[in-house]
């Protein structure tokens, strides 16, 4: 009976993946659930799929029964939020398909299969279910295409210094990100500067570091030595004229050029040709209270809601390398 359930786990998770889903949405979970709302135990074929009406706690009932996954009840609103909700929104299912005007937040709020995804459980494994889903794919977008379409539009656009743009992912991280370029390089930096790096925080995450902008060999020219993007600063724009490097931390939540992060820099510019000049940028002035003990000196800062002004750590001199 073991295999029989981990086999019809498997094949649920199969056919979500076919219809498109997003990875987080043809998990065990969402398998699982996917399982209870076609009414399909361990033993059933899938012929045997039907669509009932399911209220979140009957579909936890049925997996704790049929396939001894116990949810705790506190689990109800992760169900609902990350799966049944994206089920929703890929149409597979149908919210209160028996009183569509049936306010969110009732108790009797339910999911249930539609027929096209009925009639391709009906057809799996054997029958012609792949070509059913094509017809339901060309029909209504994947989960994945409209996701992919939602990111790609709130991607954050960031027009260079040399008529160049790129986009950012969404995020706050990013955003700051772009008001350096913005509106600090513009006011602070001859010409706008030369950027030469810009970090993506998103796709460093997802995708094992990468780089929107790396100017490398621009780098290397000044003797900035390769640095991977968790040592880089994040956004490091060169004044052209004045021959100044400007490292810059972004701090949405932490990590401002502390006395430590100034000396590892230090440490690995030494070599650097140019003078440098360090700048912690920071959202708003909450942001910089919360961080302002932990600020270097010699460094200066950059509060993006104020872009005119300057706060300068240090004693011998406002902006401009330090000896």
């Amino acid at each position: 009976m073991i295999k029989m359930k981990t086999l019809k786990l498997e094949q649920a998770k199969e056919i979500l993946k076919a219809l498109g889903l997003p990875s987080q949405q043809y998990n065990d979970r969402s398998g699982w659930v996917f399982l209870s709302l076609a009414n399909v135990r361990a033993e059933d074929d899938w012929s045997a799929a039907t669509a009932p009406l399911l209220p979140t706690v009957s579909i936890m009932d049925f997996i704790r029964t049929e396939y001894d996954k116990d949810y705790k009840p506190n689990s109800r609103e992760t169900i609902r939020r990350q799966t049944l909700h994206q089920f929703d929104q890929a149409q597979i299912v149908d919210r209160n398909r028996d009183d569509p005007a049936r306010a969110t937040n009732s108790k009797d709020n339910n999911y249930s299969l539609n027929q096209p995804i009925i009639d391709i459980l009906h057809a799996y494994p054997n029958g012609n279910w792949k070509e059913l889903v094509k017809v339901f794919s060309d029909a209504v977008p994947t989960l994945q295409a409209q996701y992919e379409r939602t990111i790609e539009k709130e991607k954050i656009p960031v027009k260079l210094p040399n008529g160049m743009e790129i986009k950012l992912s969404p995020g706050a991280h990013n955003q700051l990100h772009a008001d350096i370029v913005h509106e600090f390089c513009p006011r602070f930096v001859k010409e706008g500067g030369k950027v030469l790096y810009i970090g993506d925080t998103a796709s460093s995450r997802n995708e094992g570091g990468k780089h929107m902008i790396l100017e490398k060999e621009y780098l290397e020219s000044l003797n900035v030595p390769p640095m991977s993007h968790d040592k880089l600063p994040d956004v490091v724009v060169y004044d052209v004229e004045r021959k100044w490097l400007f490292l810059i931390e972004a701090v949405t939540s932490h990590g401002p050029v502390s006395p430590k992060r100034w000396l590892e820099l230090e440490e690995a510019l030494k070599g650097c040709k140019v003078g440098r000049v360090y700048v912690t940028a920071f959202p708003h002035r909450n942001e910089f209270r919360k961080n302002a003990a932990d600020i270097a000196w010699e460094t200066e800062v950059w509060i993006a809601d104020n872009p005119d002004h300057m706060i300068h750590f240090n004693g011998d001199r406002f902006m401009g390398p330090h000896e």
